[in-house]
């Protein structure tokens, strides 16, 4: 983490020479929400008329935790911050789907969860663990012929989307109390915790979604070293004014 400068502003310029931060992104915030608030106070405070301003790794609106943003010159660096693994905690409810495999589409009730135990669903996780070939949800951001995946889904459509290879490191349960159980997961870039609820659903045939999702680390960035939009503007009214523009 020390190689990266982290928080590390002083002056509005330091954002254009490039700055990594970390933000506990918001529920219900889509991750290009935090960016677009970000570029606007940055842009605002310092005075510029455009600061290059972007995100190591999308965050689904109803996830919350560890968003890296990248400014200025650091934004040429964002697939190396991309690539590196992540850390999840959350629950997933069964005995129910959702399109989405999340709580933004509706809840279908499917199999009676009262007669899972630790046991059945210990097996699951096991089967979800190690490199795996994952189909990507409807609902996501995958592109397949210049269509989006979750743009089509909405739109009633459907793209032919192809499975991918991801790596699950581990996928621990924290809590067992039915309907819901408790996740610790850590796995390689481009996994979707959606689609493994989805999974452990038809494992267990009884059906399951994703009810709560915090990334609790992003590589060597975690959730501990991240700001609040509100605590990352609190810190801008502290900086110095800008260096007046030269006519």
């Amino acid at each position: 983490m020390n190689e990266w400068p982290v928080h590390t502003f002083q002056t509005w310029e330091d954002f254009l020479e490039g700055q990594v931060l970390l933000i506990d992104k918001p529920l219900e915030w889509t991750s290009f929400d935090v960016v677009n608030k970000v570029r606007h106070m940055i842009r605002h405070g310092g005075g510029f008329r455009k600061i290059k301003v972007g995100h190591a790794g999308t965050l689904d609106p109803l996830a919350t935790g560890v968003l890296v943003i990248c400014t200025g010159r650091m934004t040429k660096r964002i697939n190396e911050l991309t690539a590196e693994d992540k850390h999840y905690d959350g629950h997933m409810t069964f005995g129910a789907t959702t399109d989405s495999h999340d709580r933004e589409t509706e809840i279908k009730p499917k199999g009676d969860p009262s007669t899972l135990d630790l046991g059945s669903l210990r097996d699951a996780t096991a089967q979800l663990t190690g490199t795996i070939s994952q189909m990507p949800p409807m609902y996501s951001a995958k592109k397949v012929g210049g269509q989006t995946a979750y743009k089509a889904a909405r739109k009633g459509k459907e793209i032919a989307l192809q499975p991918v290879d991801v790596s699950v490191h581990s996928f621990e349960i924290t809590q067992w109390d039915t309907p819901k159980m408790g996740f610790d997961i850590r796995c390689s870039k481009g996994t979707y915790i959606r689609a493994l609820a989805r999974d452990m659903g038809e494992i267990t045939e009884r059906g399951a979604y994703l009810s709560a999702l915090r990334r609790t680390a992003s590589g060597d960035f975690p959730i501990s070293s991240c700001w609040t939009i509100e605590e990352f503007s609190s810190r801008l009214e502290g900086l110095p004014p800008p260096a007046p523009k030269a006519n």
